[in-house]
């Protein structure tokens, strides 16, 4: 017998012979990485409807409309004008979680959530309104602290 096949079917056996790490999954939640993807989760409040995660996105799966308010501005003679977020979605029958859109958002109004069990029946379902994205926004866990001996972020060098 060659060294190369005995060596391959003493594996076999002692793989074998170990017990299985099946979960039944619905009963027993799975052990997710700390900074898993599931989906994306808009923090409302954060969002200036800049569009650019939108105009980034590859499959252009991000739908935002807005409209244009003016509110007086003190001690300036010509009115303030902002815009106001009326739709915010994102078609995860699209979405190729690749996370440019969380990347790009200059205003921190995008983050990565560990929820998973989004699923549905019609594809249309898929399509996600902000009521539902902002919902996530709570699962979103806190950002990882930093290594003792790393050197300081940018912002405070």
């Amino acid at each position: 017998m060659k060294p190369g096949l005995a060596k391959g079917l003493a594996v076999t056996l002692r793989t074998m012979m170990r017990r299985s790490g099946t979960r039944q999954y619905p009963e027993a939640a799975p052990d997710l990485a700390p900074r898993s993807r599931g989906v994306i989760a808009l923090f409302e409040e954060n969002c200036t409807v800049c569009m650019l995660c939108a105009r980034e996105c590859p499959d252009w799966c991000i739908y935002i409309d807005s409209h244009k308010e003016t509110m007086p501005a003190e001690g300036s003679a010509r009115p303030r004008s902002r815009n106001v977020l009326d739709r915010f979605a994102i078609d995860y029958s699209l979405c190729m979680y690749c996370g440019i859109c969380v990347e790009v958002c200059p205003f921190d109004a995008l983050f990565w959530s560990p929820e998973f069990e989004y699923a549905a029946y019609d594809i249309a379902e898929l399509t996600h309104e902000r009521e539902r994205l902002r919902e996530w926004m709570w699962t979103v866990p806190p950002p990882q602290a930093h290594e003792p001996n790393a050197d300081p972020p940018k912002e405070l060098r």
